[in-house]
């Protein structure tokens, strides 16, 4: 009696896909304003006369919260898989938007002195908790109310949610990044940041209203939950968690693109900050229209040629753009970044959300995908301060940048060599183990569950 009102309200894949990127949208909103900031103004606000140690203080606040994001994971991971993937959702928004919000009302080091990095640091540690389970249960709900042939498109949408959130960041930049520089550093770099209660309360109309997936609500109803899901998911999907962790190394050429080129192009060789916004900018636009198809591409050939080809094309992308910027070739910059962005990393991108999911049973789906997706994101995140820190000696040699940042790729790919192709397989048996995933032999809860 009592699931049968759930089960009225029931999620589509249309209205997940749309919860999924509207949510997402807002959700990362607040962390590329984020991001944005701490290239073009935290050295100045936060970390003044510090020169070259101030550009990479800033961009570590920024990874930071990289390494909060494992425990969001574990514990939003918790309650999605034992309460419903909805009502984190729900909850992910409210804590990002008021996290946000704070940060923008935080005073500079002229007027708090070392308070005022500190406190920086620990609002952008509850951000990264509070994003740490955003990914994972977005995708987690559309991957289970999905057609088992259109998983990777509905959940392109998720990725979509991200790039989508990185174009209204920017978009809300460019006009404030052309403020004289005392506006900028005074009120300008704040005003983005005030705006997170604008687009968190948007995002949480469109959130209220999703149901939860049959899947899910049938499990519940029946009992047939893990009462401690990340402990489970260890025992018996260690080995995907760990193929998510080798995997999502990839996310470090994101980071790379949007932080380290950003601050190189503007500090280093002086391009404006409008400018290489604008490269960003159209960039990603252009790959929310090519990561949907790239995401039905990878229903139709699989999950694995997809994202192995996005991470070779980024290895061989990105000395194409870095040469770009050091030419200071304006057409050269927006080709690269596209190809680069809504090719090459689309792939990555639109590829990467359902076939993480896939690899987890329904019990430990959230729980699994988010810890081994945060894990391996933690190289994402200090990747712009730690590539600073080696161009020190000469920053504008970006060189060493693009051979680590190519070597990721080839290992991110190696990682799903030996991985089972899930693109087709029925949604009750996604999850099912292999001898070498499992170890020596399976996990007694699989054997009860039929997932060996």
């Amino acid at each position: 009696m009592t699931s049968t009102p759930t089960l009225a309200r029931r999620a589509t894949p249309r209205r997940a896909a749309i919860a999924s990127w509207a949510g997402g949208t807002l959700e990362y909103y607040d962390n590329y304003v984020y991001a944005l900031a701490s290239a073009l103004v935290f050295t100045r606000v936060f970390f003044p006369n510090s020169g070259h140690l101030g550009t990479v203080a800033s961009l570590a606040t920024f990874a930071v919260s990289y390494l909060a994001r494992p425990i969001g994971a574990v514990l939003l991971g918790h309650f999605g898989d034992r309460i419903g993937r909805k009502a984190v959702l729900v909850l992910i928004l409210v804590l990002m938007g008021t996290f946000s919000l704070l940060i923008g009302f935080l005073p500079g080091y002229a007027q708090i002195g070392v308070w005022a990095p500190i406190l920086l640091v620990f609002l952008r540690i509850m951000q990264g908790i509070s994003v740490g389970g955003e990914t994972a249960a977005a995708t987690t709900l559309t991957v289970e109310v999905a057609q088992d042939s259109r998983r990777g498109f509905y959940t392109a949408f998720t990725s979509n949610g991200i790039v989508s959130g990185f174009v209204l960041a920017t978009a809300v930049f460019v006009p404030i990044s052309s403020l004289a520089q005392d506006q900028l550093d005074s009120w300008g770099w704040r005003i983005p940041f005030w705006l997170s209660i604008v687009v968190t309360i948007a995002g949480l109309l469109i959130r209220v209203n999703l149901g939860e997936s049959d899947a899910f609500v049938e499990a519940k109803r029946d009992d047939d939950l893990t009462k401690v899901p990340i402990v489970e998911a260890v025992k018996s999907h260690w080995g995907a968690i760990v193929r998510v962790v080798v995997c999502s190394l990839a996310f470090a050429v994101d980071t790379v693109i949007k932080v380290f080129a950003l601050s190189l192009a503007t500090n280093v060789y002086g391009i404006s900050h409008t400018t290489m916004l604008w490269v960003l900018l159209v960039s990603h636009l252009v790959a929310l229209g090519t990561q949907p198809l790239v995401g039905a591409l990878s229903d139709r050939i699989g999950r694995r040629p997809v994202f192995v080809a996005g991470n070779l094309g980024c290895a061989v992308m990105l000395f194409a753009f870095f040469a770009a910027i050091q030419a200071k070739n304006l057409p050269l910059m927006f080709i690269t970044g596209v190809v680069s962005v809504a090719g090459a990393y689309a792939c990555i991108n639109a590829s990467y959300p359902s076939m993480f999911a896939e690899m987890f049973a329904l019990k430990v789906r959230q729980s699994g995908m988010a810890l081994g997706l945060q894990v391996g994101l933690i190289a994402a995140g200090f990747a712009p301060s730690v590539y600073s820190a080696l161009t020190a000696g000469d920053p504008g040699n970006w060189m060493p940048v693009a051979v680590v940042s190519a070597v990721i790729c080839v290992i991110a790919a190696g990682g799903v060599l030996n991985a089972k192709e899930t693109a087709r397989t029925p949604l009750d048996e996604l999850g099912a183990l292999r001898q070498a995933d499992a170890g020596t032999r399976p996990a007694a809860s699989e054997v009860e569950a039929g997932n060996v």
